[in-house]
Formats: structure tokens, C-alpha cells, sequence
């Protein structure tokens, strides 16, 4: 068995509002940064997985990305997967 990390995005779909960003995009302006705009605010997930190969730590992160770690109806979610 290898040892993988994974670091995972997940980010609103553009399409849904995003309160959060919105917040922060107002108080940019507070800030005397107006420049900064259409802030998005997501999480970023690291783990570590145990896996024969990469193909198959790929699978794993992308099963819990779709059934636990993304609400893929409203979010989308990218990850970077690395050995150890």
C-alpha cells in the first residue's frame, strides 16, 4: 500500500448566491480595496488516503467528494492528489 495526500476545493456553483462573499465583497469597499470584487468563499479539505495506486486513491477522493464532502447540487469541488 502507498500513502497519497489530497487537498480538495469546494466552491459554490457561480450560479448560487453566495452570502459569505457578498459580505466580504461589501466590507472590501470598508477597507479602502474596492479594487478587490466578486469574492467567493468556499473550504479547502486536505486528507490522506491508503491506496495500491494513484488511479485507485483517485477514485476514493472523488467518491467522497460526490457522497459526503460536496453538495454537488450546489457546489462544485476540484482536488490535487500527491504520494507520499
Amino acid at each position: 500500500m502507498k500513502k497519497f495526500s489530497a487537498a480538495i476545493d469546494v466552491m459554490p456553483l457561480k450560479e448560487i448566491l453566495d452570502p459569505q462573499g457578498k459580505a466580504v465583497t461589501g466590507s472590501m469597499k470598508n477597507l479602502d480595496l474596492s479594487e478587490i470584487s466578486n469574492v467567493r468563499i468556499g473550504r479547502h479539505i486536505t486528507l490522506e488516503i491508503e491506496a495500491e495506486n494513484k488511479e485507485i486513491a483517485t477514485e476514493k477522493v472523488e467518491t467522497a467528494c460526490k457522497k459526503l464532502l460536496a453538495n454537488v447540487i450546489m457546489e462544485s469541488y476540484i482536488f490535487d492528489i500527491k504520494e507520499l
